[in-house]
């Protein structure tokens, strides 16, 4: 399998790397702002498995035009992909009258604008000769219905965005090879969850979660297409 993922730096996506490269039959392009810890990352994953195939790319999603030269830096080292995890994120934690604008596009830029420039960047590599599969990773907060929190109106309106797309992208590609899903996470314990709930203990840690999204993002697109589903055992 040709794999992308996000966010590759640390957390879930760090976990997730690291259990997907395991198998010596997957090239994964591991996607991070941060050199040294993606440096950090293939070596992890060299002296688990010294037939781990990891790459990794610099690019910061904030940015559109490092985006932009995603493509041909895939394509340097992979003629097709398989499955894309849209697993970044950012997050501002702060009462909504003192989000700035500045915070506000921040947050929007990682969490959609991102994933949609990716997404369309991607797509001519995907679906080629098998069904693929692209899982954005979202949040519980932006699950219609589900308990929201003071403090992440901006985190949670975007994960929230990112689900409606993730069903549009389903409904307009219907009729090709590639499966589009949404993971609305619950509480694990990571980086992320202790800005947004300082001092929280989760009861998943970023390993776990990491193993639940690896087994959906290689078998899933075989039973569903535009799928929204919340993965939680807590809220936070």
């Amino acid at each position: 399998m040709n794999i992308v993922i996000t966010g590759a730096s640390r957390g879930i996506g760090y976990e997730l790397v690291k259990l997907l490269s395991a198998d010596s039959k997957n090239t994964i392009i591991a996607i991070a702002r941060n050199p040294e810890k993606l440096d950090e990352l293939k070596r992890v994953c060299s002296e688990f498995n010294p037939a781990s195939k990891v790459i990794p790319v610099v690019c910061d999603l904030s940015n559109s035009n490092e985006i932009s030269a995603l493509n041909s830096k895939i394509k340097l080292h992979l003629a097709s992909v398989n499955i894309l995890i849209n697993n970044a994120g950012a997050i501002v934690n702060k009462a909504f009258s003192e989000i700035t604008s500045t915070e506000l596009e921040y947050v929007y830029r990682v969490n959609v604008f991102s994933v949609f420039q990716l997404i369309q960047t991607i797509l001519p590599l995907m679906g080629k000769n098998e069904r693929a599969h692209i899982v954005n990773i979202g949040s519980m907060g932006g699950f219609q219905g589900s308990a929201k929190f003071a403090g992440l109106s901006a985190y949670s309106s975007s994960k929230a965005a990112l689900a409606c797309l993730t069903e549009c992208l389903a409904e307009e590609f219907k009729d090709s090879t590639i499966s589009f899903n949404y993971l609305a996470l619950g509480a694990t314990q990571t980086e992320m969850l202790n800005e947004a709930f300082p001092g929280y203990k989760a009861p998943l840690s970023a390993s776990e979660m990491a193993s639940f999204i690896a087994d959906f993002a290689l078998n899933a697109h075989k039973f569903m297409n535009g799928k929204v589903l919340p993965i939680s055992l807590s809220t936070p």
